[in-house]
């Protein structure tokens, strides 16, 4: 199925782009997302009608990330979970505890935000995680887990 891109999509495409995917994909993923539209004649027409104000409305999203990703930037989250004498963690720390820990510090950050490329910390100390707040905004920030002696 060819469809037309309103936003920019990793591994896809640009805003405008006329890409074809699978059916699927497009039917249950990227249209009712809001992210494209159906590569139709009259789509392309009325894409092309709303081409400037797209192009504007991403530039200002994309402004907005970054000024949120500068603030961000540097930013140590502080997580006490309960941890044993050799500071492993009973349990561990997951996307969504930071996600909710920086939702406290002022942060509008969602879990699937969150990316932990080693999968959830389960050891006491700093650890390196990356918040993507759009797709060309991407800020790490260091997680610092202490532990409660159970």
């Amino acid at each position: 199925m060819q469809i037309i891109l309103l936003d920019k999509v990793v591994n896809l495409g640009n805003l405008g782009e006329i890409v074809r995917v699978k059916d699927g994909y497009a039917r249950n993923f990227l249209i009712p997302s809001g992210r494209a539209r159906r590569a139709t004649a009259a789509a392309k027409q009325e894409f092309e009608a709303r081409r400037a104000e797209l192009e504007k409305a991403a530039a200002a999203k994309l402004a907005e990330c970054q000024a949120i990703g500068a603030k961000l930037a540097g930013t140590t989250c502080k997580l006490t979970q309960k941890a044993g004498v050799d500071g492993r963690l009973f349990g561990s720390v997951t996307n969504a505890d930071i996600a909710e820990e920086l939702t406290k510090s002022g942060f509008a950050v969602a879990k699937a935000q969150v990316r932990m490329p080693n999968g959830p910390i389960k050891v006491v100390g700093d650890s390196t995680v990356s918040v993507a707040l759009h797709t060309d905004v991407l800020v790490d920030i260091t997680v610092s887990v202490y532990g409660e002696t159970a």
